[in-house]
């Protein structure tokens, strides 16, 4: 297919040139040639950013405006498209719409009896609104929110989608828009076309909903009273990938706010729910679900025990396998610090489930992201803070640089005195001899915690497992004088 600049190029036109041609036919007596020139500019600008940026330097936009009210249906709705077109590609061109006095036009777009111009109205606006918070604010203050909670009301799938898809970019931006988006009474409208069957509606409203929660608790309690849960966790398993990852990501940011809407998720079945939703799905649209478990593991030692007893550490274990993307790994590595870094009950179950020696991997590869490493690292010393399974730990100690091996060995200092068992086990296992070998600055913290270990043994069999000793022994015998020879 010829590509805009191609067609140009093939009349040996300029953009500018084109755009000088069409101006005036824009104010042609005859309707049809009115609205094929403006389909033509929005062709052209919808292309790409320079064609949309030719369109605002010659001028046009206010005369596509100007008489617009007068006009029939067809022509507003390719009107709208222009608009459209240009302000999609840049905040620059967004706000050269709004000058020009577009905002105006659209909100009596949004009166209009055909549903086809009022939609063409709310597609435009959302596209303006997506850039930034000025613009949705600008958006706001023209007075389009009450206009947009009835168009969701209309009966036409295809404007419930669009206006509730203009909602979610206009309460995307901050809190006091989200409000906005709120006290003109959508809340409840978006609620309860969550049962809608149109799995693209379902997709909008749950995006839409997610955007006004995610701000502050205070707005995140206003959408959970909607009644929302356990509903929205049948989303989880709808043939729709978007419907999915929607429906996963509303859960996590309505869940990040509060110990408490955690618990009224995890009490109404969402952790078994979203375990489930990551083990039936690959890729970025497993990223909501995870995250989702390690902010409920992060508010409280009874939350991420949940999360344990439904078996979500060998769900995450799981991702780490089977993940390539380095900032799937790095959610995953969080969310299992999120989930061990509590008590010792908690980092036992995500160390018996062999996480340690991956994170350590992993902290250690430079071959992966800054920010997975920085996350391992993080995790690693959250959850080894914690442990008091030496047997977990002991297969660190050969590996292990010595920034995480203070950690290693603190825990061993903090267990070994009071366990006799595991004082034997640590000597039988060569774990001893290998912590003679670690070498640590003296006065170092890694030292005093080597010194702390080698109390709990007697000296000789601390000297016995010390580098050197054998060769140190060898010398003695050589060095001998029995008595027979005196």
């Amino acid at each position: 297919m010829m590509s805009p600049y191609q067609f140009l190029q093939l009349f040996g036109h300029s953009a500018d040139g084109v755009m000088s041609s069409l101006k005036p036919l824009l104010m042609d007596d005859v309707p049809a040639i009115q609205q094929t020139a403006a389909l033509a500019l929005g062709r052209l600008a919808n292309y790409n950013h320079d064609l949309a940026e030719a369109v605002v330097k010659g001028n046009i936009l206010p005369q596509l405006l100007c008489s617009l009210s007068d006009q029939n249906r067809s022509y507003k709705k390719t009107a709208a498209f222009v608009l459209r077109a240009v302000g999609k590609h840049s905040p620059q061109l967004a706000q050269e719409l709004v000058r020009c006095g577009a905002l105006e036009m659209l909100v009596i777009c949004l009166e209009d009896f055909d549903p086809g111009v009022r939609e063409a109205a709310c597609w435009t606006l959302g596209c303006i609104a997506q850039h930034n918070s000025e613009l949705s604010q600008a958006v706001v203050d023209a007075g389009t929110i009450p206009l947009l909670v009835l168009c969701i009301q209309e009966p036409g799938i295809a404007l419930k989608r669009i206006a509730a898809s203009t909602l979610s970019e206009i309460s995307k931006h901050s809190t006091s828009l989200a409000q906005a988006v709120v006290d003109a009474g959508a809340l409840t409208h978006l609620a309860q076309m969550i049962v809608h069957p149109d799995a693209k509606l379902k997709c909008q409203v749950l995006s839409a909903l997610c955007q006004i929660g995610k701000h502050s608790l205070d707005l995140a309690l206003l959408v959970a009273e909607e009644r929302i849960f356990p509903f929205v966790f049948t989303f989880l398993k709808d043939s729709d990938n978007h419907v999915k990852k929607n429906g996963a990501t509303l859960i996590k940011e309505i869940a990040k706010h509060s110990p408490e809407l955690s618990h009224l998720i995890v009490s109404a079945g969402g952790v078994a729910a979203m375990i489930d939703y990551i083990g039936s799905c690959r890729g970025s649209i497993r990223l909501p679900g995870i995250m989702m478990l390690g902010v409920v593991a992060a508010h409280s030692e009874n939350l991420a025990m949940a999360v344990i007893v439904s078996k979500g550490v060998p769900s995450l274990c799981a991702c780490l396998l089977e993940e390539s993307e380095d900032h799937i790994k790095a959610a995953t590595v969080w969310a299992l610090g999120q989930v061990g870094k509590h008590t010792p009950e908690h980092a036992r179950a995500v160390a018996t489930a062999n996480v340690l020696p991956k994170l350590l991997k992993m902290h250690m590869d430079y071959s992966c992201s800054t920010d997975l490493q920085m996350k391992a690292r993080k995790a690693l010393k959250d959850i080894l803070k914690k442990c008091t399974d030496l047997s977990a730990l002991q297969p660190l100690l050969h590996d292990a640089p010595p920034s995480i091996l203070k950690y290693i060995i603190e825990q061993f200092s903090k267990v070994l005195p009071h366990d006799r068992k595991a004082r034997r086990l640590f000597v039988t296992s060569g774990a001893l001899k290998k912590v003679q070998e670690i070498k640590a600055e003296s006065g170092s913290p890694l030292q005093e915690y080597i010194n702390a270990v080698n109390n709990c043994f007697p000296e000789d069999i601390v000297r016995y497992y010390s580098p050197g000793y054998p060769e140190t022994v060898l010398e003695r015998v050589e060095n001998y004088q029995p008595a027979s020879e005196t």
